[in-house]
């Protein structure tokens, strides 16, 4: 696929069209008064000498159908993804549920319970609902805590954008779901988390954000939107499963994926932490004061987005300034 295809390709996905949701739900309630402007992973509220995180994840219904065991069990990792990126540790989860009957609840239940467990994040309570006459719905949040906080608007012009992946995993079926994360020992998947924390507190990067369904590429560019940059990338640098797809693989979820905006000199470091747990990590692309980002292999390069001509998901500098 040339690099002009696979551009148009990331501009249609359905991911990125969700996250281009964000911009008019920010332009009604995004408060002013905010520690750190919204639109990050997860809200960070001043706590003493650290910051509580919260966030919540909600699930198409499509997804609960097709999989309700996985949806439940995904209840808790993308919000214990969310809190790692933002530099914290989980602290417990809530949730919400409606469904048909007990028995569509059921396995819903049962894979909220097993990622509670595999995660050692509580689930507190919630509420919950068995008489919907509609499909089941589904929504988690979450509460942590961070000592040193990342978030996506502290990235600078020459960085270094890494990403880290988890390639120990497989894919669900025909979607784009790499699942890195079931069935794995609890304990590592604990400790690939901490890696990010850990990084936070050593002062070795500068912003970050998970990889969520806007893929690699489309997590990037809200990534870079919200610290005000541009971007020169070259996508077959991303860390990638052997006999994947490379259009398939930049459009997955991949359970446990981040991106990493990194002063030169901290890249090796970070690399090797990541290494050192048994993660892919390698740097991608350099940012820039462009507001550009660009495709670009060895022989070409390509418009991937211009935030000065559309924004993304409107939570750019010039955003937080106007709120």
């Amino acid at each position: 696929m040339t690099l002009d295809a696979l551009a148009a390709q990331i501009r249609a996905s359905r991911g990125l069209a969700h996250k281009g949701d964000i911009a008019g739900v920010v332009g009604r309630l995004a408060p002013g008064s905010a520690a750190v402007p919204v639109g990050d992973d997860c809200a960070a509220i001043p706590d003493g000498d650290g910051w509580l995180l919260f966030a919540i994840e909600g699930f198409m219904a499509e997804f609960v159908a097709a999989e309700p065991w996985f949806a439940g069990y995904c209840g808790v990792m993308v919000n214990v993804s969310d809190i790692a990126a933002m530099g914290g540790r989980p602290i417990a989860v809530v949730d919400a549920l409606w469904s048909r009957d007990e028995t569509q609840a059921g396995p819903i239940l049962d894979g909220l319970a097993a990622g509670a467990a595999t995660y050692g994040v509580p689930v507190v309570g919630g509420h919950s609902n068995s008489r919907n006459g509609g499909g089941a719905q589904l929504a988690v949040a979450v509460l942590g805590r961070a000592s040193r906080l990342l978030t996506s608007f502290d990235g600078a012009s020459g960085d270094l954008l890494l990403a880290a992946i988890d390639l120990r995993g497989r894919y669900r079926g025909a979607a784009a779901w790499w699942d890195a994360s079931s069935g794995s020992p609890p304990a590592r998947l604990r400790g690939d988390l901490d890696v990010l924390p850990a990084l936070a507190e050593a002062g070795l990067c500068r912003a970050a954000k998970d990889i969520s369904m806007a893929g690699t590429l489309g997590t990037a560019l809200m990534l870079l939107e919200c610290s005000g940059l541009g971007a020169r990338i070259d996508p077959a640098l991303v860390p990638r499963p052997a006999g994947v797809d490379l259009a398939r693989w930049l459009t997955s979820f991949p359970s446990f994926g981040f991106l990493l905006s990194v002063a030169p000199g901290d890249a090796a470091a970070v690399i090797a932490r990541f290494a050192a747990a048994g993660i892919a990590c390698a740097a991608i692309g350099t940012t820039d004061g462009s507001r550009r980002v660009r495709l670009a292999d060895a022989r070409s390069e390509v418009m991937l987005w211009d935030f000065a001509a559309t924004p993304l998901i409107g939570c750019g500098p010039a955003a937080a300034r106007a709120a």
